[in-house]
């Protein structure tokens, strides 16, 4: 005799693509349970500039967060820059907080129940799945870079078990500043071997956020961007210094019996092209709408990762060579490639 399952699904991770997928689960009319072992709002780092393609995807789940109007992107070295702003609408940078905040919110009044434990053993079941006591007919793991329920289901691909060389190793750090924000485009400032990310987050809130290899510290290399300091010249720091890191990581496939891989947890290249909260809720779709399906899903996640995956793999590429320094010049002197990448990120 079976079981009697407590929910249809159960999400692993109460991060942004989590309750994206609780929502999904809830407009789909599903019974949904998220698992979190963290209460309050959670943040991590992360260079949040949400663009127009995430915003018009949270605006189809009900979640309309504040924040600063983004009117595109702005790539910078020393004395040289390359701006393009979007075509269509503008997207918004949005403090990580927040942003988690309104989609706990819109997960509560379509009425996800929440469990505060730490998942540390999946049992899956000729029914469904258990994990932290709820046996569910589907688990949707969203519990970021390093998924815990990628590891115990075997999906995680290592450096051993992929047989090929290693990739650089990035690393990302994120740190608010009380100052008027200059700017409406996110600027990325291409130093030597880092890039730092500005998001304007409100009228008074810029978040700072740098991408490079371990062991960057935060001021260290802050310095090393002269318009960056004089901009920031007197202005108090909003919070500690967060990290994030390793970014590169791989899976085997995204799904295993009744469990599916979503978001951060299912293979993530680089926070270099700020897409991973657009790609996260195209998959957090996905994942509900193909939930009994397996090879649905797992089309439909290369679908959806495709143009990111390639995109931000080749950029890496670029960012990580010799020629990381002609990066801003073709960008200023071929400015048709350049509006087509940055509106190839919108989307």
């Amino acid at each position: 005799m079976s079981t009697p399952l407590d929910t249809d699904v159960v999400v692993v991770g109460g991060g942004p693509v989590g309750l994206a997928c609780a929502i999904e689960s809830r407009l789909a009319g599903l019974d949904v349970v998220v698992v979190e072992p963290r209460t309050g709002s959670v943040d991590k780092a992360c260079g949040e500039g949400l663009m127009p393609g995430a915003l018009a995807a949270l605006g189809r789940l009900g979640v309309d967060p504040p924040g600063h109007p983004l009117a595109g992107i702005s790539y910078r070295r020393g004395a040289h820059h390359a701006d393009h702003r979007f075509r269509g609408t503008p997207g918004r940078g949005v403090r990580r907080t927040t942003l988690h905040d309104a989609l706990r919110e819109r997960a509560d009044e379509l009425g996800a129940r929440r469990v505060t434990a730490r998942v540390d053993r999946v049992e899956q079941t000729p029914d469904g799945v258990e994990v932290a006591g709820v046996r569910a007919r589907r688990l949707l793991a969203c519990d970021g870079l390093h998924s815990t329920v990628r590891r115990l289901t075997g999906l995680e691909v290592t450096a051993r078990r992929s047989g090929v060389l290693a990739p650089v190793r990035r690393f990302g750090l994120r740190r608010h500043f009380h100052v008027r924000s200059w700017t409406d485009l996110v600027e990325v400032h291409w130093g030597r071997a880092v890039e730092a990310y500005v998001t304007p987050v409100s009228d008074d809130l810029v978040g700072v956020a740098l991408l490079g290899p371990a062991g960057v510290d935060f001021a260290t290399a802050l310095a090393t961007f002269p318009e960056l300091v004089a901009r920031l010249d007197g202005a108090e720091p909003a919070g500690p210094v967060r990290g994030a890191g390793p970014l590169r990581q791989r899976t085997l496939r995204r799904t295993s019996g009744a469990v599916r891989l979503v978001g951060d947890a299912s293979g993530y290249v680089d926070a270099l092209t700020g897409e991973g909260l657009r790609v996260g809720l195209a998959q957090a779709a996905a994942a509900v709408r193909h939930l009994d399906d397996p090879a649905a899903y797992e089309r439909s996640w290369a679908q959806a990762t495709r143009g990111y995956r390639v995109l931000t793999t080749g950029l890496v590429a670029w960012a990580t060579s010799p020629a990381r320094g002609a990066i801003v010049p073709v960008a200023r002197t071929s400015p048709r490639l350049y509006g087509t990448i940055v509106e190839a990120l919108a989307r």
